[in-house]
């Protein structure tokens, strides 16, 4: 039986933090619970090692940089980007036969993404693909990061649950989240769906100035979130009695979507890495600055809810109960629980 809440699927690429986040100096991570340092070389290529040297398990990253190799801080044991030893200045002889553990990095979309399995297993076809990243005519936001004191897939679960806007985000987003259209559960390959069209219904304040006509709109929410930990949350707004059908969206339509990353660190605390996309102003630094910085009010009041939810879930005194509009979040967590059983049954 797999517990979710202590164990992870180490066989998915993750997001390491932003590309700009990492230099040619020695940056300390937790991922997954495994300590992990990362450095770019003198020509800016990233490399990931584990963050402990064999000797007495200091971390690496107490040590130096020299040049592109890693000096450890205690008896100067050096290795070099693939993880092996290169010297050992106390050793008379050649450098011990030892090494730390490397992982596949690789840039993309800005961000560092790394792969925590085994690293032959490793294949970059399989990150996550953006659509339309590239598109001069979509609008992106500046990438955010934060730091979460909550299991990842608490975020998960929120962010497959439009209902609970009306309630947390009265001050941010202030839009209704118990809309009398049901959701429609969708189980995709690596993930799940959760979504529905609403008619003729007046847009959220946040999103009315955005909107290049005026009065009601037909409107779709789209939650949906990727193994491992990967959600996009969608938001497509037509004129009224043009929506429904998302192959054939009229050109006055706007579209928002909010890439969100959650990377575990442990049982307890996630780091968390989202930016936003839009089909249109791709000059309008204003725009691009208003929603981030009203995506970032949001966030902070959704993991002001999520840590107190950690602390009741992993210290409850009674049974919890799951609601309909979990029906999503339960499917995603089965599918997790799924992929984590197939790669211990495989080792």
């Amino acid at each position: 039986m797999v517990d979710i809440e202590t164990e992870f699927l180490f066989d998915s690429w993750y997001v390491a933090g932003w590309s700009s986040d990492f230099e040619h100096s020695l940056t300390p991570l937790t991922i997954l619970g495994e300590h992990v340092v990362i450095f770019r070389t003198a020509k800016g290529v990233a490399v990931a090692l584990e963050d402990a040297c064999p000797h007495r398990k200091l971390p690496l990253s107490h040590g130096r940089l020299q040049d592109d190799r890693v000096e450890c801080g205690y008896h100067g044991l050096t290795f070099d980007c693939s993880g092996h030893c290169v010297h050992a200045p106390t050793q008379q002889n050649s450098p011990p036969d030892v090494s730390v553990k490397s992982y596949p990095v690789e840039d993309r979309y800005g961000l560092l993404w790394i792969w925590m399995g085994a690293p032959e297993a490793a294949n970059t076809d399989e990150i996550f693909r953006i659509e339309n990243y590239d598109n001069p005519a979509w609008g992106k936001t500046r990438g955010g990061s934060m730091d979460v004191a909550c299991h990842y897939l608490y975020v998960t679960d929120n962010l497959l649950d439009p209902s609970h806007v009306a309630w947390v985000h009265v001050s941010s987003f202030a839009g209704a989240g118990t809309e009398d259209v049901p959701l429609n559960v969708e189980r995709l390959e690596d993930g799940v769906l959760v979504s529905r069209w609403m008619q003729d219904r007046q847009p959220p304040p946040y999103y009315a100035p955005m909107l290049s006509f005026e009065g009601n709109c037909d409107r779709k929410q789209h939650y949906e979130c990727r193994v491992p930990s990967i959600a996009i949350n969608k938001s497509i707004f037509t004129p009224v009695g043009k929506g429904g059908d998302d192959t054939s969206l009229p050109d006055n339509s706007f579209i928002n979507i909010s890439y969100n990353f959650m990377t575990p660190v442990d049982a307890d605390n996630t780091n968390y890495f989202w930016f936003q996309h839009r089909n249109g102003d791709p000059d309008n630094e204003a725009l691009s600055t208003q929603m981030f910085d009203a995506a970032k009010v949001a966030f902070i009041e959704d993991r002001d809810i999520l840590v107190e939810v950690h602390k009741g879930m992993k210290n409850k005194r009674t049974r919890n109960i799951n609601l309909g509009i979990d029906a999503g979040s339960m499917r995603f967590r089965k599918m997790i629980e799924k992929r984590i059983a197939a790669t211990q049954e495989a080792d």
